[in-house]
């Protein structure tokens, strides 16, 4: 039975906690002896992690320096000095953390005792370092869930640790394209997974209840991530009040997650004079029933790797916009599965108010959605065969 690491930072909130959590549900049980590192044991998806899979202790050190400043104890001082002294480098913030790991934080961490056949970095930055510098395992492969270039990668920090790595996994052809670009030297080395997604799965949670919130209101908006720049959302409130600008007021967006933006993002809001048109709802365990029960799903990023979400939507046949941040025609046929609008608030109010106001476009883009299947729990064999280390998969 082959050993497994797995190393993630946290199961708090995302589409790469998501994608885990699918991919491990997706195991079978009693092939594998898989150990799952996680720098923070916290999180709305720790709780459906699969039983079987050991949830082992964050070591030491590792677990302080990850922990807020009260909490890490005999590591405060160093990660109180490495924190100011890095962020004094430069702003860039995953450059920055790259400082920190290397100058600081893998001083103290200790390299982890057991043997593994194969360990999976999850993210790259700091896991990625992690898992290269200090566990011991045949073969090593890191996930990229982002596109590289547009995420600001630190490239030239990273090149060294991709070096030492068997596969770099990514999740969509684009994403790959992009990868091939910016490290060419490891275009044999880098391979497309997609994400896991179980229509059964997302039918069986979306029918446990209707929201609540939900009651009451005509055409109800959703969007779901972290509140984070990426995710594009203060151009989702500029869009409201463009919308309510126009006389539209018959709707209210809703918006799932949390994040580093919050209070920033509720500034915003009591600017633009818009409280009764938003809600931030924070995190949900089950955020199916608000997909299924939405009027629209609108994602607002400014880019992405493949969405999780976007592809969850699909499964429920909600009608879709989308910014057209580069990887997103991956995912959605405009006009077809989907609305790609413009990243301007501008196009994506417009967009809204035709979307809601036009019941026919609204059925022809679910029914779209309903003659097609994109469900694909078989995909797992292509996870498998990273973690065998044979078949024609991993082969270049």
């Amino acid at each position: 039975m082959k050993k497994v690491l797995i190393v993630m930072t946290t199961l708090y909130n995302g589409g790469a906690e998501r994608s885990l959590v699918n991919f491990l549900k997706e195991l079978p049980i009693n092939k594998y002896e898989v150990d799952l590192l996680l720098f923070k044991q916290k999180g709305i998806f720790l709780e459906q992690v699969p039983s079987w899979i050991n949830i082992i202790d964050t070591p030491d050190n590792l677990r302080k320096l990850y922990s807020p400043l009260n909490k890490s104890g005999s590591v405060s001082v160093v990660k109180l000095f490495a924190n100011i002294i890095c962020r004094i480098l430069t702003k860039n913030d995953r450059i920055m953390r790259y400082y920190r790991w290397k100058y600081f934080y893998s001083k103290i961490v200790p390299e982890l005792g057991k043997q593994y056949d194969v360990a999976l970095s999850y993210v790259s930055g700091e896991v990625m370092y992690y898992t290269t510098e200090k566990v011991n395992a045949l073969r090593k492969y890191v996930w990229i869930h982002n596109d590289y270039r547009m995420a600001k990668h630190p490239k030239i920090q990273d090149t060294k640790y991709f070096d030492e790595m068997d596969g770099i996994i990514t999740i969509s052809d684009k994403c790959s394209e992009v990868l091939k670009e910016e490290f060419p030297q490891f275009a044999k080395k880098i391979r497309v997974i997609e994400n896991i997604t179980s229509s059964k799965s997302i039918y069986e949670k979306a029918d446990e209840f209707v929201p609540n919130e939900y009651k009451g209101i005509n055409n109800v908006i959703l969007s779901i991530g972290r509140l984070s720049y990426q995710k594009g959302f203060d151009m989702a409130l500029e869009a409201i009040k463009i919308m309510k600008d126009k006389g539209v007021d018959d709707f209210r967006w809703y918006i799932i997650g949390d994040g580093e933006l919050k209070s920033q993002l509720d500034s915003i809001v009591e600017k633009f004079g818009i409280e009764e048109y938003v809600r931030f709802l924070g995190t949900r365990n089950n955020p199916y029933p608000y997909i299924k029960w939405c009027t629209v799903f609108v994602q607002p990023s400014r880019f992405e790797g493949k969405s999780v979400v976007l592809d969850e939507a699909k499964i429920l046949c909600k009608p879709i916009i989308s910014t057209d941040y580069q990887t997103v025609y991956d995912q959605i046929s405009n006009n077809d599965t989907g609305i790609i609008c413009q990243s301007s608030p501008e196009d994506i109010a417009d967009n809204i108010i035709n979307v809601i106001g036009n019941v026919q476009l609204r059925d022809k883009l679910s029914n779209s959605l309903k003659m097609k299947s994109f469900s694909n729990e078989n995909e797992i064999m292509k996870y498998m065969e990273i973690l065998e280390g044979d078949g024609k998969y991993i082969k270049a």
